[in-house]
């Protein structure tokens, strides 16, 4: 016999799920018994509250994923379907006030105006770009990060004769770069 997964939906699974007189055991057929049985109606009643059709489903999983951890405790409620709700139910409030505070705390934001970079800054970043990675690394840690010149050496790992070199040639390439075309230099 076939039987397709559409056709259960709602139903509880097939078997023996009738609970033995004396049985000290938690029953997890007990458990799929009222998972199957209720999970539609509580998302149902979760989504007309919440609005939302998918978080209203995760909500009553959650719920269920917490029953199914206690349920050695819940199992002996005289209605655990009840604790399952007032579990999803309180986990959409808890949900709702998280939104909430979210977005007062994004109201009281004030937008500031930030400028675009200026035409030097953009010169910059370009001609630190073209930079090998080397020269440009010991430039930025020299000038922006303050760092002299042993530090540098002893966080690169290498002399510092290399250092000066590569800050010396990153220096000259940056004021090639940045010279503007027309101006003229005079070594006289």
């Amino acid at each position: 016999m076939t039987v397709s997964a559409e056709s259960r939906l709602g139903k509880p699974p097939p078997g023996n799920m009738i609970r033995q007189a004396g049985r000290t055991s938690v029953d997890a057929a007990d458990f799929d018994q009222l998972y199957h049985a209720h999970f539609r109606s509580l998302t149902i009643q979760l989504a007309a509250y919440s609005g939302d059709l998918n978080q209203a489903q995760d909500l009553v999983q959650e719920a269920f994923c917490r029953a199914f951890a206690r349920w050695a405790k819940v199992s002996r409620y005289d209605d655990p379907v009840a604790w399952v709700r007032r579990v999803a139910w309180n986990l959409a409030t808890s949900r709702w006030r998280r939104l909430r505070t979210a977005q007062s705390y994004l109201q009281r934001q004030r937008e500031e105006y930030v400028p675009g970079p200026d035409p030097d800054r953009v010169a910059l970043t370009r001609a630190l770009a073209a930079l090998p990675p080397n020269h440009r690394r010991v430039v930025v840690l020299h000038h922006l990060a303050d760092l002299s010149v042993s530090e540098i050496a002893q966080q690169e790992d290498v002399p510092e004769g290399t250092v000066k070199s590569w800050l010396h040639r990153g220096r000259a390439a940056l004021a090639a770069q940045l010279t503007p075309q027309n101006e003229v230099t005079d070594h006289a």
